[in-house]
């Protein structure tokens, strides 16, 4: 589409959406209508599995279009670019990790499965020029862009933008296809083929802002934070009544978008957003979640996969410990490393002086040893020498105007380390 096609394209869109968020009135799901999503509506992936895999495994991923969110940028790290081009291991980025995933699937199966990336405005550019570097590498790339819709003043309901000018987040690691899943997905007769699978893990305490499934009217949906009212927060946080949370693994059908889309039945809940941006205006940006159309398809099913299929990295803390021993690479999956003793993953809470990854990088001379780490927690001016080893609890809190470095070479276990420790070069 030239520029001006793709700009009308977007103004429907947002016309459309804009509409439906002057009409609705109220919160999006009454609560007293909630429930819990019945047993069978979320299969455990033991189950799945068992079912073992074909001999031609081909011929199903010869039917898989990976399709990989690839809009946000680096900014909530202190990035310029996408955040798919930031660092993980050995110079390898997120998207490295990607191509060499699905390569590697086409490589052992002798199929096609192609890679989708959607870019957003912020993205395409930088994002085309890196992809001249897999033009060999048996994966084929392509890219499309999000619709550019405005942000919305809170008070007038009025666009911010003057003008169409462009000038003026979230990436994970991401994870192979899985064959099973695969597999339960075409191997099941027509009628009543699942059109939607959403993978979704067990909540721990860091997970509890995450959409999770209900069943709602008779059918799955997907229930965010921004929709629960406010009285009822606590509640949808609690790990007691909502057990999982979406990992935004899914898996739907093409055939069935189409009809979905040729109906104009893809029906959305809208979730305000709001935010403040330059000089303290106060904004709305209108989003829709895509896992929110489980919906609208036939069949939809969740999958409850271990949490290792699930690797989020949305701060500096979980870049570290994807940078770490904790995980083996290969073919550009990581893995909990085997030789760690037990599958959880260490708790790590980096502070402010480590939120941007230039700054980040600066303050560690290697990554260190966290194979028996449980808990990190480090606080204000820390530098970290060479092979540093870290085990159990450990916490580090530099007091404001004191550093602390610690010494290459250092095994901290169980340790609490406050106040200033400098080491002199000698």
């Amino acid at each position: 589409l030239s520029q001006q096609g793709v700009s009308k394209k977007d103004f429907e869109g947002f016309r459309n959406l804009f509409h439906r968020f002057l009409q609705v009135k109220g919160p999006s799901v009454e609560w007293a209508k909630i429930n819990r999503p019945p047993e069978d509506s979320i299969q455990p992936f033991d189950k799945i599995k068992a079912k073992g895999l074909p001999d031609n495994i081909a011929d199903s991923l010869n039917k898989l279009v990976v399709v990989k969110l690839n809009g946000g940028l680096g900014t909530s790290m202190g990035c310029k670019g996408p955040k798919s081009l930031i660092s993980v291991r050995n110079e390898n980025t997120f998207l490295d990790l990607t191509v060499q995933q699905i390569e590697h699937l086409n490589k052992t199966y002798n199929a096609d499965v192609p890679l989708v990336l959607m870019n957003s405005f912020n993205t395409d550019e930088d994002t085309k020029k890196i992809l001249q570097k897999y033009t060999h590498h048996g994966v084929k790339i392509h890219t499309f862009n999000q619709s550019r819709y405005p942000r919305i003043n809170k008070e007038s309901l009025l666009p911010v933008a003057k003008d169409m000018a462009m000038t003026g987040e979230n990436a994970d690691v991401w994870y192979p296809p899985d064959l099973y899943i695969l597999n339960h997905l075409v191997s099941q007769p027509n009628g009543k083929r699942c059109e939607f699978i959403m993978e979704v893990t067990d909540k721990t305490r860091a997970d509890v802002k995450g959409g999770t499934l209900i069943q709602y009217d008779g059918k799955l949906r997907l229930l965010e934070i921004a929709q629960v009212p406010k009285a009822h927060v606590d509640e949808f946080k609690s790990v007691t009544k909502f057990k999982i949370f979406n990992t935004n693994n899914l898996w739907i059908s093409l055939s069935a978008i189409k009809r979905l889309q040729e109906q104009n039945a893809m029906d959305m809940e809208i979730i305000v957003n709001p935010k403040t941006i330059n000089g303290g205006l106060n904004v709305i940006q209108l989003e829709t979640a895509v896992g929110a159309a489980i919906k609208c398809f036939d069949n939809a099913l969740g999958i409850n996969v271990p949490r290792s299929r699930f690797l989020p990295v949305k701060t500096t803390s979980d870049l570290l410990l994807v940078m770490s021993n904790l995980y083996s690479l290969e073919a550009g999956s990581l893995t909990m490393s085997e030789r760690r003793e037990f599958p959880t993953t260490p708790h790590v809470k980096l502070g402010s002086s480590f939120t941007k990854v230039q700054e980040y990088l600066t303050r560690f001379e290697s990554i260190p040893d966290m194979l028996e780490l449980d808990h990190l927690t480090v606080s204000g001016d820390v530098t970290f020498g060479k092979q540093v080893s870290l085990k159990g609890t450990v916490i580090i809190i530099a007091n404001h105007g004191d550093r602390i470095d610690i010494p290459a070479g250092s095994m901290l276990e169980n340790k609490i380390v406050s106040g200033n420790l400098r080491i002199l070069d000698h």
